[in-house]
């Protein structure tokens, strides 16, 4: 089966977690907003197609007849149907679980620079994201990235423990790549305490099931959308 994945073109945002899987785990899928002589008037169309399960929002999956939304959700079913998540329902809920933690940190990182409303722009809440990006720095970021650290303690190489990434595993390097994009001063300063955490991010990026895609130009580069590089929001 080829999957159908719908989200905004010109940003990674949600829908680069689950690309990640997706390509890493060589499932064949068609990025629809993304093809030829379609753009975002596509997207809203389909969005608000009929459909026994409608989504809230991008991204979204076309599966057959199933239509799952909401990116834990969505890698929650791949990690099951292709082998990205343990076999146990335990492992596969432990998964889930830290993915939900990770959607926590997308949150909080999109709400640095858009603290009072997603649909005002920036320069409306200038005030509020400054203070908003100082608590996330200074509390925030070490609570999730210490977690994630205390996680991979001992010898084990993956979150999950085993002897293979999962999903999970993709999902943290993404996050810890939009984190050094957006506050790359910040990220100097923490990340020698967290050095398991940092070298899974490498050990993800060296992947040779990830270097097809991050060759082919496909991979779109941070800018808009969560992580937003504003150097008045980052200080070490």
């Amino acid at each position: 089966m080829t999957y159908d994945l719908w989200y905004w073109d010109g940003i990674p945002g949600r829908g680069e977690f689950v690309r990640l899987a997706l390509e890493a785990g060589g499932i064949p899928y068609r990025e629809c907003a993304r093809q030829p002589g379609a753009d975002e008037g596509a997207l809203v169309a389909d969005l608000s197609s009929a459909r026994k399960h409608p989504p809230f929002a991008p991204p979204y999956l076309v599966a057959g007849k199933m239509t799952l939304a909401q990116t834990a959700n969505i890698l929650l079913f791949l990690g099951e149907k292709h082998g990205l998540a343990p076999d146990s329902l335990e492992g596969r809920l432990w998964v889930n679980q830290l993915q939900l933690t990770i959607a926590d940190v997308v949150a909080e990182a999109h709400d640095t620079h858009h603290p009072i409303s997603a649909s005002e722009y920036y320069e409306d809440q200038k005030v509020e994201a400054a203070r908003r990006a100082r608590c996330f720095r200074e509390e925030r970021m070490p609570k999730f990235l210490g977690y994630f650290e205390r996680v991979l303690e001992g010898p084990q190489a993956w979150l999950a423990g085993g002897k293979r990434w999962t999903y999970v595993d993709l999902s943290l390097f993404h996050l810890v790549d939009g984190l050094l994009y957006a506050f790359p001063k910040r990220m100097a300063t923490l990340a020698v305490h967290y050095p398991k955490v940092m070298a899974l991010h490498a050990r993800v990026a060296a992947l040779a099931e990830l270097q097809p895609y991050f060759e082919s130009g496909r991979r779109l580069p941070f800018g808009e959308g969560i992580f937003r590089q504003y150097r008045e929001l980052d200080a070490a």
